[in-house]
Formats: C-alpha cells, structure tokens, sequence
C-alpha cells in the first residue's frame, strides 16, 4: 500500500455480477477490475470498514436478470453486520433501496466506490454520495465500462477506457479520484451511539 493512503469506512461495490465479468458479455479487461475489487474488499474486511455489494435486478430477458447465473455476484459474500448485499433496480445505488439510511445509520463519513458501469450506476451512486455530503473516493483501476459500440455519422466506436475517463471528469471536483486501488485505505466504523 501507498504512503499516499486515502482512509474510508466503506467501500460501495457496484454490480460486480457474473454477466459483466465473465464470457462473452464481460467488460475489456475484466481480469485486471476483478483483481483490484478483490483485493478491495479483503483489506476493507480486514480495516474492519462497511462492505456493501450492491446487486442489480434487470428487467426480464437482461443478462442480469434476478435469479438467473448471469445476475449472480462474482465475489463471495461475508454476511454480516459489516457486509451486506443491497439489491437495487436503478443506476443510482441510493434509489428505492436502504443504502442512504444503512450509511446514517453506521455513521459513515467517507466511502470508496467501485465495480461497473463507470458512466451508469458507479457515476450515479457516485454523484448522490457526493449530494448527501459524502467523502467520496473513486479508485481509477477499480471501475470499468463496455466500449460505446459506433454511431454512424456521430462518432467511431469509443474505448472503453475513455468512457471510465470521462464518467470520473463528468462527477466534477468534489469527487476525490486517485489512481491506484491500493491507495485507499479502510478505518473502522464509527462507533455506534446510543
């Protein structure tokens, strides 16, 4: 780890299921975003800071249809009071579920994200964090994207390195982005009052 480390006590991970990951649908260089959300996840285990493993619902037919092998995380899950799944059916992690008060509620100050899509759900869950007053942390090797496929007559196909670029510059100056996911570094929660 970096002398440079950036402590949270969380760290939101966005959709990180078999459809994105694996086989044919998996996002360009799913092995490297794979290797670094791994090692995320065992040292904010290890700090002792929130683990949230947000899911996303699909409608029917979508490669991440509820209940089906491409809906399912890639990572096991260590259920507890510091980890949980919160499943959620819009890009924004913070709609319709019980993100927002989860975070309250364990006193949360500061929090790191990762996972996929970077311009959808990981920008979207980003950007309210960034409303409510979060100290959000957006690790540069620990989110990825699908290249844009080309559009004839507006622009040629768009790697997806520079959608996963882009997403971070469009969340403006508050975000916190660094370039290593090893760079971050987890605290433990807050303690509880009352």
């Amino acid at each position: 780890m970096s002398d440079h480390a950036v402590p949270v006590e969380a760290l939101l991970v966005v959709d990180v299921q078999s459809a994105f990951v694996d086989g044919p649908g998996a996002v360009p260089d799913a092995v490297r975003l794979l290797d670094r959300t791994t090692d995320l996840i065992a040292r904010a285990r290890k700090g002792g800071a929130l683990v949230v493993h947000l899911q996303n619902d699909g409608q029917p037919g979508a490669d991440d249809e509820p209940h089906t092998p491409g809906w399912e995380l890639h990572h096991p899950i260590e259920a507890g009071p510091t980890e949980v799944v919160i499943r959620k059916t819009k890009d924004d992690g913070f709609a319709g579920t019980s993100l927002g008060r989860l975070l309250t509620e364990t006193g949360i100050r500061a929090l790191a994200v990762c996972g996929m899509m970077s311009e959808m759900c990981v920008q979207a869950t980003a950007r309210t964090a960034l409303e409510m007053g979060y100290r959000v942390v957006l690790p540069h090797d620990a989110h990825a994207t699908q290249n844009i496929p080309a559009a004839p007559g507006i622009s040629d196909e768009i790697p997806a390195a520079t959608v996963s670029r882009v997403a971070e510059w469009a969340l403006g100056s508050d975000v916190e982005v660094i370039a290593h996911a090893a760079d971050v570094a987890f605290a433990t929660l807050p303690a509880r009052t009352g």
